[in-house]
């Protein structure tokens, strides 16, 4: 089977990177036809120049030359704009939507008001894309809910986020020094002052918080138990998790985190970190509390609790890092993603 990865999507983002690596574990021909618009410095810009950007770049796009034993477009995330130029290809469409994004630029970043002419824009254009195409790809149970009823389709299909594999492998064993890792572009979702609050009722635990970005604020005041990194190269993340005394998922507030389960908690279990994270729906999917993670309060008295409980205690975090990375094997490998890809995209072109 060989497939076009279709579109404008972010490229190095995890979900792409991942998605891409399981289908070629399961044997699926992999074509990139890729244009670029979502670098790091205007990934979702609203400035003047958004709109000529994402004109031009899905011109070129609607202008790339398809191999012609190309069976299904897959269009990646976020690719809500390529849908119009991916259906000119007469090809079987399979949107790795993964999330909305009114969801992530109204309610979960607070970029728009509700009802803002913009806000309207980005509902429409989520319900456009989501209609547009054969299958829709959410990332879990609670977010394929959320898009069925945002665009009035039926349930999309599940894959997880998973890990590559390549990068993403069992290396943790527990340090001497104890540290909670944090990992992420330090936006809303991610709840960064509440990990913030949770270090200064921990003094004596060290905390690492690796990334930038909307929140990167609230570090100007952090306590002294905090380091702040503010970029490390992608390939080097593995060795943060793999020398961490725990990995931190997310503790946002809002719906979206409600639903999500971040690149970063399957990564951290990838390698086989133990992991705390907020008790959150989508969470509770994949992992049980005590069991192969602690979930937690999304507060500063829960993290903490959990952070001091793996930190004093070497047989559970042991117990709780091997049952996380089992868990990982069993429903968010490649082996396991990919199979659920290729079983997507085959069924959509039997169908078309």
């Amino acid at each position: 089977m060989k497939v076009a990865y279709f579109g404008t999507w972010e490229r190095g983002y995890p979900r792409n990177e991942q998605v891409m690596s399981a289908m070629k574990r399961a044997g699926v021909d992999v074509v990139e036809l890729h244009e670029q618009l979502w670098a790091d410095e205007h990934k979702f810009a609203v400035g003047p120049t958004a709109l000529p950007r994402v004109v031009a770049a899905e011109v070129r796009l609607a202008r790339r030359k398809i191999p012609n034993d190309v069976e299904a477009l897959m269009i990646g995330y976020p690719g809500h704009f390529d849908v119009w130029a991916a259906r000119r290809r007469h090809r079987p469409l399979v949107f790795n939507a993964m999330v909305s994004l009114y969801d992530t630029l109204v309610e979960d970043r607070h970029r728009f008001r509700r009802r803002s002419a913009m806000a309207r824009m980005l509902r429409a254009a989520d319900i456009a894309a989501l209609r547009g195409v054969d299958a829709v790809v959410a990332d879990t149970n609670a977010n394929a809910e959320y898009l069925s009823e945002l665009a009035d389709i039926k349930r999309p299909d599940v894959c997880y986020v998973g890990a590559e594999e390549r990068l993403f492998r069992p290396l943790w064993r527990r340090p001497q020094t104890f540290t909670a890792l944090f990992v992420g572009k330090l936006i809303p979702l991610h709840g960064l002052p509440v990990i913030l609050d949770a270090a200064r009722l921990l003094p004596d635990v060290p905390f690492r918080i690796v990334g930038t970005g909307q929140e990167e604020r609230f570090l100007e005041r952090r306590p002294p138990n905090v380091e702040h990194v503010p970029w490390i190269p992608y390939d080097r993340l593995p060795n943060e998790y793999a020398t961490a005394g725990c990995a931190l998922g997310v503790f946002g507030s809002s719906e979206k985190a409600q639903r999500v389960i971040p690149n970063k908690v399957f990564q951290a279990l990838a390698v086989g970190t133990p992991v705390v994270t907020a008790a959150t729906e989508g969470v509770r999917e994949l992992l049980d509390d005590g069991h192969d993670a602690l979930l937690v309060e999304a507060s500063a008295e829960g993290i903490a609790t959990a952070v001091r409980r793996l930190r004093d205690d070497a047989r559970l975090a042991t117990e709780i890092a091997a049952s996380g990375r089992r868990t990982f094997e069993r429903e968010a490998s490649e082996d396991v993603l990919g199979a659920r890809w290729r079983a997507i995209l085959e069924r959509v072109v039997r169908c078309h």
